[in-house]
């Protein structure tokens, strides 16, 4: 079962493809930060700088989801909503 569901996510106002846009954008940037932070730690590591476990450096909002439940559950909670903008004529926004 998938939590929360499609309805509640898009609470009739969005369509489902601008569901799934949104949260792969989102998604992308959860995992962007998750590669952020891991090249910090290992930095940290191989420069000897800290003795704490590779794992105990990096989030765990980054580390033990994967990124498209973790951007799920930021779209259902509010942290990241879909705002509309507007496109001109050649495209851009």
């Amino acid at each position: 079962m998938i939590e929360p569901t499609i309805a509640e996510l898009t609470k009739g106002k969005i369509n489902r493809y601008e569901l799934v846009i949104a949260i792969a954008k989102c998604a992308r940037l959860v995992t962007d930060e998750y590669v952020s932070q891991r090249e910090r730690a290992d930095r940290m590591i191989a420069n000897r700088e800290t003795d704490k476990p590779l794992a105990a450096l990096i989030s765990r909002e980054y580390r033990d989801e994967k990124a498209v439940k973790t951007a799920i559950n930021r779209f259902a909670n509010g942290t990241y909503r879909i705002v509309e903008g507007s496109v001109d004529e050649d495209g851009e926004e």
